[in-house]
């Protein structure tokens, strides 16, 4: 197969994995199959960098639940560090771990492992994370091989940078909405707490240990609560008969706490 055709192909390859609207870590598992296709290589970790200045592992070939999230390095730091700093391939066919750039960690048997093929992914001029491609035994990565993967992390790495705007853009999102249920629950309570201090001759305090005991013995939440006070007030359901109302109404009216 030639440069030009396997271009071609992986082209193809990521090209497909850009438009079919996979998450972020599905993403990167994909990278590393097509990483492990063009290489044939015994392990492939992908870093990504993080605003805060920091190359973090994102995705294993090899499992490391615990490790994928939590080991992390500096810019410049270790080989992977200086990849993503100077955006430039290093490749190492034998004794990698020799290289003075080189960091161990001991939670990562590829750390062990002889040859080392470290590419960057970069969008727009910018480094955005780090491809690490190991052997076992000693490979002399082939101008092919490195053209192949330098073009992949050219390819992905602005579909990764997209995708994790993507997912930090819904992140923040749902973090707004989450705010504004609790904003509204607070609203709620509050509510449902006047209507007691005022039928009950209540304090603030009261009022607010009353519907959280009440909560907590219907094993119902205090928002849920909140608006079943709130409706039977609003529709006057102290004069409906219990057997009329909506169960959550009766349930609260019912209450020997109110």
């Amino acid at each position: 197969m030639g440069l030009m055709f396997s271009q071609i192909e992986l082209l193809h390859q990521t090209s497909k994995i850009v438009s079919s609207g996979l998450t972020l870590d599905e993403m990167l598992k994909e990278l590393i199959r097509l990483t492990v296709q063009v290489t044939a290589c015994d392990a492939c970790l992908v870093y990504l960098a993080e605003p805060e200045g920091e190359i973090v592992l994102r995705a294993s070939q090899l499992p490391h639940a615990r490790e994928i999230g939590s080991i992390r390095m500096k810019l410049g730091e270790g080989i992977t560090g200086w990849v993503a700093e100077h955006k430039s391939v290093v490749a190492l066919s034998a004794k990698a771990s020799a290289d003075k750039r080189f960091k161990n960690f001991p939670a990562l048997v590829e750390d062990t492992f002889e040859a080392f093929l470290s590419v960057p992914l970069v969008t727009g001029g910018e480094g955005i994370g780090v491809i690490n491609i190991h052997h076992r035994k000693p490979h002399g990565h082939t101008p092919e091989q490195i053209a192949l993967m330098s073009f992949m992390g050219e390819q992905m790495g602005g579909a990764i940078a997209r995708s994790r705007v993507f997912e930090e853009n819904l992140r923040l999102q749902e973090e707004t909405l989450e705010m504004k249920r609790q904003l509204e629950a607070r609203k709620l309570v509050e509510r449902a707490k006047g209507i007691l201090q005022s039928k009950y001759n209540l304090t603030e305090e009261e009022a607010y240990l009353r519907l959280r005991g009440e909560s907590r013995r219907l094993r119902r939440p205090m928002k849920d609560l909140a608006e079943a006070i709130i409706l039977a007030e609003d529709i006057g359901a102290g004069a409906l008969p219990v057997r009329e109302m909506d169960p959550d109404l009766a349930s609260a009216q019912a209450s020997p706490g109110f």
